[in-house]
């Protein structure tokens, strides 16, 4: 399975995340995809922080189909072709790759769990999206992907799922989105405050 590291031009961008972290809140985890190009954008950002981090294998990319040995004009022309099928082939993703339904269980499930862990649960008593909270002042950092940032965020606004989320959430590598819970009516609920960030890189620097 192919794992690629980070460009020249992603170890840049890493760089620069990392020198604007340093006005960041204090975060109180910092929590990573095991795939290679984050954990190498997660290294200059531990040091920046000064913290260790955590990998939560269930936030890796959607696992698409072993392409290895394929040339790349084959798997783009695949790729651009895959995005004219019908809705509801989407569900079932790539032959020979995970299934998008596969993929958003995995992500929703392991999230839920996570937040768990870290005293937040949802309260569907109070209100479908509600949640409840133990300490609404935890600051998690993620590290991922365009697809398993996308579906955590549908998770945490509690939108209807969709199956190419990472094209309704597109964001720009090494960017920053920002989400905070808010009291509300007695609970919490997740506010989207920032989404894709990436006033830290010089226009020429950026890319998606």
């Amino acid at each position: 399975m192919m794992d690629p590291a980070l460009t020249e031009l992603g170890q840049i961008q890493a760089r620069l995340l990392a020198s604007a972290s340093r006005q960041w809140q204090a975060p109180t985890e910092l929590l990573v995809s095991p795939k290679a190009r984050t954990l190498q954008t997660a290294q200059p950002l531990a040091r920046s922080l000064s913290m260790d981090t955590r990998i939560i294998p269930f936030y890796e990319e959607i696992r698409l189909p072993d392409w290895s040995a394929t040339p790349a004009e084959v798997v783009d022309r695949t790729l651009r072709q895959a995005r004219d099928r019908p809705v509801s082939e989407w569900w079932d993703g790539l032959p020979g790759g995970e299934t998008f339904r596969d993929f958003h269980q995995r992500i929703t499930t392991g999230l839920r769990d996570l937040l768990a862990d870290h005293g937040a649960v949802r309260a569907p008593e109070e209100h479908p999206c509600m949640w409840k909270i133990d300490n609404p002042d935890q600051r998690l950092v993620l590290v991922g992907h365009g697809g398993s940032n996308a579906v955590a965020l549908t998770y945490l606004l509690d939108l209807q799922p969709v199956t190419w989320e990472w094209e309704r959430f597109v964001s720009l590598h090494a960017s920053v989105t920002r989400v905070r819970a808010r009291r509300i009516s007695g609970g919490y609920i997740f506010s989207l405050r920032t989404f894709s960030c990436v006033n830290h890189l010089p226009e020429d620097l950026r890319s998606v």
